[in-house]
C-alpha cells in the first residue's frame, strides 16, 4: 500500500530559507516574529509526520486523493506550479499537472497544513474502518474489498462499499459484483438485493479506469473493458432469483442502465437517475438501448440515453423505471420490512416464475448486450471519447 499511496509523492530533505533583514524592523513587533517562526516550525513538523503516516496506510486511497496529495506536496515544497503543461494524451502527467496548477498561489504553509489535514482524515477513516471490520456483520461473506455481502433471513445483500468514491465501479468492483451474483444465485437465499453504502447508490464507472492508460495500450484497454462489461451485464440477465435494487441515493451510468434488468427497483425520494453517455463521448450499455424504450417509451428513453436528462425518483417512477418511491427518512425501515416479507415466500416458486418471465427475452437481451459492448469498444477508441474524458478530468481538477 505504501508504494501505491506514495506514487505521486517524493521525499526530500528540508532546508529553512535564510532570513532576510526587514527594511522597517522597527514597525514589526518582536512577538509577532516569534509566533510566525513557531507556527512555521510546527507546520513543517506536522508535514513530515504526515508523510510518515501516509506510508502506514494499508488501503489505497484512490487516484483522486493521491492527486490531491501530490498537488499539495508539490505546492508545499516548490510553491505554485512551475512545470510545462504536458500533452493532452499523457493522461497521468496531465492529471498531475492540472491538480498542482489548480492550487494557484496557495502559500506553502497552507499547503503543508492542508496536506497534513488530508492525511489525518485518511488515517482516521482507515482506523474507523478497521474497527468496524474487527466486528464483522452477521452472515457476512469473506473475500470482498469493494463490497459488503451478507446473507441473512433468506436475503443476500450486495452493498457497494466505496463511499469515499461515491461507490464508483473500478475493475475490481466489477469482478466482485460478478462473484457476488454467482454466489447469491447458488446459495439458499430466496432473493438478492443490491444497494449502496453512504450517500450515493453509485456514481457509475470510475473514470480513473481510463486515467492510467498509456496511448499504446488503448486498444487492449477497450477490448478488455468490453469483455468485462459483457460478462457483468450477462450475470444480471442470467440471475436466477428475484433481484431487487434498493436505490439509496444518486445513481449514474451503468448502475442506472442495469436497473432495467432488476425485478423491482425501490428508491429513496432523494435518489436521482442519470446516464450522461453523450457527454462522455460514449454510448448506452446494460441492455438499456432495448429495455428503456420498452419501459418508458421511445421519447422518454431518448431524453435519458441521448440527451443526458437526469430524472428525479418521482420522474423515474412515473416512467416505469422505478417501482416505488419512499421518503428518505423512512426508506430503509419500510423497504427492508417489505423485503423480509418477500423472502418468506416459497423460494422455488419465485425462481421458477422469474425464469418464465425472463426466458422469452433472454436470448434477445444477450444479443443486445453483445452489440452494445461492440459499439462501446469503438467509442472508447475514438478521438471524440478521449477528448471528452480529458475534458472531464480538466473540469474536475478545477473544482
Amino acid at each position: 500500500m505504501a508504494s501505491a499511496a506514495l506514487t505521486f509523492v517524493r521525499r526530500l530533505c528540508w532546508r529553512l530559507p535564510c532570513g532576510t533583514r526587514p527594511t522597517q524592523a522597527v514597525w514589526v513587533p518582536a512577538i509577532h516574529l516569534h509566533m510566525t517562526a513557531a507556527t512555521m516550525q510546527v507546520s513543517q513538523k506536522d508535514f513530515q509526520k504526515a508523510q510518515e503516516q501516509l506510508k502506514l496506510l494499508k488501503k489505497d486511497p484512490g487516484n483522486e486523493v493521491k492527486l490531491k496529495l501530490y498537488a499539495l506536496f508539490k505546492q508545499a515544497t516548490e510553491g505554485p506550479c512551475n512545470a510545462p503543461k504536458p500533452g493532452m494524451l499523457d493522461f497521468v502527467k496531465k492529471a498531475k499537472w492540472d491538480a498542482w496548477n489548480s492550487l494557484g498561489n496557495l502559500s506553502q504553509d497552507d499547503a503543508r497544513q492542508k496536506y497534513a489535514d488530508l492525511v489525518s482524515s485518511l488515517v482516521s477513516a482507515e482506523s474507523a474502518r478497521q474497527k468496524k471490520e474487527a466486528s464483522p456483520e452477521e452472515g457476512r461473506h469473506d473475500g470482498y474489498e469493494t463490497l459488503i455481502v451478507t446473507t441473512k433471513n433468506n436475503i443476500t445483500k450486495i452493498m457497494f462499499n466505496r463511499p469515499d468514491r461515491k461507490n464508483a465501479l473500478n475493475h475490481q468492483m466489477y469482478r466482485e459484483i460478478i462473484k457476488a451474483l454467482e454466489e447469491a444465485g447458488k446459495n439458499d437465499s430466496t432473493i438478492a438485493v443490491i444497494t449502496g453504502n453512504g450517500d450515493y447508490y453509485s456514481s457509475g464507472n470510475d473514470l480513473n479506469n481510463f486515467a492510467n492508460v498509456q496511448p499504446g495500450e488503448m486498444e487492449k484497454m477497450a477490448k478488455d473493458g468490453a469483455v468485462l462489461l459483457k460478462d457483468f451485464v450477462g450475470h444480471f440477465i442470467d440471475f436466477p432469483k428475484p433481484l431487487i435494487a434498493v436505490v439509496n441515493g444518486p445513481a449514474i451510468g451503468i448502475c442506472v442502465t442495469v436497473l432495467g434488468l432488476c425485478d423491482l427497483v425501490y428508491a429513496s425520494d432523494r435518489a436521482t437517475f442519470h446516464t450522461p453517455f453523450s457527454q462522455l463521448g460514449q454510448s448506452p450499455e446494460g441492455c438499456s438501448s432495448y429495455l428503456f424504450p420498452k419501459i418508458m417509451g421511445s421519447a422518454k428513453a431518448s431524453e435519458m440515453l441521448l440527451f443526458n436528462k437526469k430524472l428525479t425518483a418521482a420522474e423515474a417512477c412515473a416512467q416505469g423505471l422505478v417501482t416505488e418511491v419512499f421518503p428518505d427518512s423512512s426508506f430503509q425501515k419500510e423497504v427492508w420490512a417489505r423485503l423480509e416479507d418477500f423472502a418468506s415466500l416459497p423460494k422455488n416458486s419465485l425462481a421458477v416464475s422469474k425464469q418464465l418471465l425472463r426466458s422469452l427475452e433472454k436470448e434477445k437481451l444477450h444479443a443486445v448486450n453483445s452489440r452494445e459492448c461492440e459499439v462501446l469498444t469503438e467509442r472508447w477508441l475514438s478521438d471524440e471519447c478521449v477528448n471528452a474524458i480529458v475534458s472531464f478530468f480538466q473540469k474536475k481538477s478545477k473544482l
